[in-house]
């Protein structure tokens, strides 16, 4: 049997202000791990702004032989993770106690209470999604779990600038699909294609309810599954939806890359953090075989 994997540093990064009071789950976890595991310094790490555990989780791998815990959402542990990724280290490992609004990754992928699994200490390795664009100064970034164009963005993007609640929401998302538009994109072959919705999955749920994907649960085989909503009525648009909340959309393509280019300036949603690609850029998506550590 494998000897459980043992950390010099395990940094639990959290967002002080956080609605799903991560604040008391950061120190609950410091509190259990520190008289388990006396061998590993743990630090509490408070975030200050947003992006701000990018440069943190960046940091806390640099030494090596690090554990950096995310306790937020899916948005939160996606600056963690990108934050590790940037760091070029190979032997520092990533988690996610959930603690936000939307925690798919977490519970999709999580097989038994992260600090019973850090203490057992089994690592294993995940596929990453990866972004690149061909905008000058644009870095790739990396998505654990999804990355989506259209509807999805447009969205959250509606509901951040709304108020928080069920009732509100309910009315938030219902005003957006009313006015909400396609998009379009060229393909590599050239050929203009309009959708409602691209979605690119690296876990089988989104969203609370969602099932995009018959994916396995664990993404590790090297690509990921490409979900497509071409335009098509409103109508067939929340029949659509409404498969994926009950019965789920059933087996989808499998890509292990997908390339194409914008023609207007859009937003697109990754793990939840809306970001924008400017128009006439070239975006490839690519999966990253077993490119991060983790456990849970």
């Amino acid at each position: 049997m494998t000897s459980p994997r043992r950390f010099d540093t395990i940094t639990i990064i959290f967002n002080p202000n956080s609605t799903g009071d991560a604040p008391t789950l950061a120190a609950g976890l410091r509190d259990e791990l520190v008289p388990a595991l006396p061998e590993s310094e743990v630090r509490l790490q408070p975030t200050e702004h947003a992006g701000h555990a990018i440069d943190l989780a960046r940091e806390a791998a640099a030494a090596g032989n690090a554990l950096v815990v995310s306790v937020s959402g899916d948005g939160g542990y996606n600056e963690v993770v990108n934050g590790v990724m940037a760091s070029g280290r190979d032997d520092v490992v990533c988690a996610v106690l959930a603690a936000g609004n939307a925690n798919d990754h977490r519970r999709v992928t999580g097989r038994k209470p992260l600090a019973e699994a850090i203490v057992e200490g089994r690592v294993r390795r995940i596929d990453v999604l990866r972004l690149s664009m061909d905008e000058p100064g644009s870095p790739p970034v990396h998505a654990h779990s999804y990355i989506g164009f259209g509807l999805t963005p447009v969205m959250a993007i509606d509901l951040e600038k709304g108020s928080k609640g069920a009732i509100k929401e309910m009315f938030s998302v219902a005003r957006t699909f009313r006015k909400f538009k396609p998009f379009e994109i060229r393909q590599t072959d050239g050929k203009h294609r309009k959708f409602d919705s691209l979605i690119f999955a690296n876990i089988s749920q989104m969203a609370k309810y969602a099932t995009l994907s018959e994916a396995d649960e664990q993404p590790n085989d090297g690509k990921f599954e490409v979900v497509i909503f071409p335009h098509a009525a409103k109508w067939r648009i929340l029949l659509t939806a409404l498969r994926a909340a009950t019965k789920g959309l059933g087996d989808q393509p499998s890509y292990s890359q997908y390339r194409f280019s914008t023609l207007k300036p859009m937003p697109y949603q990754i793990d939840g953090e809306v970001k924008s690609v400017e128009a006439n850029t070239a975006i490839t998506i690519e999966s990253v075989p077993r490119g991060l550590s983790t456990l849970g």
